[in-house]
This record gives C-alpha cells, structure tokens and sequence, in this order.
C-alpha cells in the first residue's frame, strides 16, 4: 500500500493505536525469542559476551538491509543518507542499536524474560521525560505526569504480583534499565533527525551500521558462532524482521506525532513481554496472577488519558 498524504495517514488516532501496538507486539516477543536464540546457536549468554554482541550484531546488520531493501522498493531507487547527515545516521546508530543493544543482550542473558519485559518498561519515563525537558519537542504538564504514573504504576504492580524477589544485579536488571534510557535518547533523536532526512533511510543505516559495529566488537573480542541451524536461521531471521519493521513503524509515528503521544504504548512493553516470556519459556511463576490483570487496566488507563488529554492539558475557569 502507497501512502500518499503520510501526514494526515500517521497522525490518525486509530492508525498510532494500532501502529505503536503492533510495535510493542513485535517488541514483546524479542525478549523470549533472544533467549532461544541463545539456545540455538548454543551460546554460553552467561560467559561468553562477546558471542553474545556478534549474535545482536548480526541481527541489526540483517535489519538494516530489510529496511534499506525495503525503501528501495517502495522509493523505486536506491536510498541512502545525504552527506549532510551521515554524522546524524551514525549518532542513531550509537543509542538506538549499539549502546541499547550492548546493554539488553548482556542484561537479559542475567535475567528473567518476564522480569526483564517489566523493567523494560521504565523506558516510557525516560522517553517522555526526554522529549520534554532535554529536546525540549513537547510541552510537559500534570496529564502527562498521570499517565505515567498510571503505567508505571502498573509495571510496579505486575512487579509484585509476579512475586519478584527485589534482587538487583548491575549486569542484569541494572543493563535493561540503561537500555530502556539509550532507547529513549534515541526516540529523541529520531524524533528531530527525521527532520532532516528520509526515516526508512535514517532506520535502515543507523540498524546497519550499529549491527556492522558490534558485529566488528563481537569478533574482536574472540566472539564466534560455531553452530547455525534451520531453527537458528529462523531465529536470527524473525529477529532481524521484528526489528526492522518495529523501528521503521515507530519511526514514522514519532516524526508525525508528539513523543510522549507514541512513547506511552511501551508501556504495554512489559504486559507482551511478560506473557510471551511465560508463554515461551515456561517462565508461569512470575505470570499468573490476578496481579496481572490490575497491571493491565492501569497500563491501559495510562495510554487513554495521555493520547486523549495529554496535549490540551489541565484548563481552569476562572472564578467570577
């Protein structure tokens, strides 16, 4: 499908609802996949870092060439970023593949999937709070502060009620958690660099130049695959598929719409997270729980109100 008016296409409530959701779909289905992709290429996650990089290096480097194949049939030309903003495609790729990357591949490999869905979700805060105070593209007020609130009101609750011991491991939790806010500087960027530049051409460069440098990290540092298989293959496929077409959805909502107006779905991050990690990885224990389901309802509550109040803000009568 040719979209000619993108602008007024991505800016329609139902077309952000439904976009960011299959967003954080795709999303929520990376964390149990990543570890079965451990599995299949039989990587050591718990020593072995730096097979562990190359295996997110080359995922990214295969997204990059989705992306970029995939503007080049839908442009009818080769894309590529104009020499004005190479500098741009390569700060893109710092925060939003290798730095975010590096962190949620070694933190998940110390972590639970379920867990690490629900510590993902702080990224939503960052995002917005980003947006509002650091590239200053939004206005932040109190509608915005309830809302997240609300969603993270819920990641704390399906906290508890997954029956989490409050452990907390700097390689492990402490690495999503850096994650989720090298995530959010890059919904920033994002947000302002597709100003400037084309943003399937912004997505497919940035995944492949960060998945070719952690590809380049991960064998310099001794990493390397020594088993692939049908199921491996599959693995690495959906991966690089995921990510391609997540990002590139994403990346067309943030650049027609307010940050905190997309950024707010993640919140959903930890609830697909969470039942595809249980799902998966027969990770039950930390899921089923009415706990659950007043985790979803606040989550839910959140996203409403920032995308019904969350630009109009507070309005006071005055008295008299």
């Amino acid at each position: 499908m040719i979209i000619k008016d993108k602008e007024n296409f991505f800016t329609k409530n139902w077309v952000v609802c439904v976009g960011a959701i299959i967003c954080c779909v795709l999303w929520g289905s990376a964390f149990p996949c990543v570890k079965l992709g451990y599995r299949f290429f039989q990587i050591d996650s718990q020593n072995d870092w730096a097979s562990v990089i190359l295996f997110a290096g080359m995922r990214f480097t295969l997204a990059g060439v989705l992306v970029i194949i995939f503007g080049c049939i839908t442009q009818k030309k080769f894309i590529a970023p104009k020499p004005k903003n190479i500098w741009r495609v390569m700060l893109l790729a710092l925060f939003q593949t290798a730095m975010q990357y590096t962190f949620f591949y070694i933190g998940l490999a110390h972590t639970t999937g379920v867990k690490s869905a629900v510590l993902n979700g702080l990224g939503v805060f960052f995002t917005i709070l980003i947006a509002c105070f650091i590239f200053r593209t939004e206005k932040f007020n109190l509608i915005k502060l309830l809302g997240c609130l609300l969603g993270f009101g819920g990641i704390v609750v399906l906290n508890v009620g997954g029956d989490f011991t409050f452990s907390f491991e700097f390689l492990g939790e402490g690495f999503i958690i850096f994650s989720g806010l090298s995530a959010a500087v890059a919904a920033g960027l994002v947000k302002v660099f597709s100003k400037h530049e084309d943003t399937t051409v912004l997505c497919g460069y940035q995944f492949f130049i960060g998945g070719l440098t952690l590809t380049i990290v991960g064998l310099s540092c001794g990493g390397r695959i020594t088993h692939i298989d049908a199921g491996a293959a599959f693995m690495l496929l959906y991966l690089a598929f995921l990510s391609a077409c997540a990002f590139t959805l994403q990346g067309f909502l943030l650049k027609y719409n307010p940050v905190s107006k997309v950024a707010v779905f993640k919140s959903t991050n930890p609830l697909f997270g969470a039942v595809f990690s249980a799902l998966v990885l027969a990770e039950y224990d930390q899921l089923l729980s009415y706990f659950t389901l007043i985790a979803l309802v606040l989550v839910c509550a959140g996203i409403f109100i920032i995308n019904k109040f969350g630009e109009k803000g507070f309005k006071f009568k005055k008295s008299g």
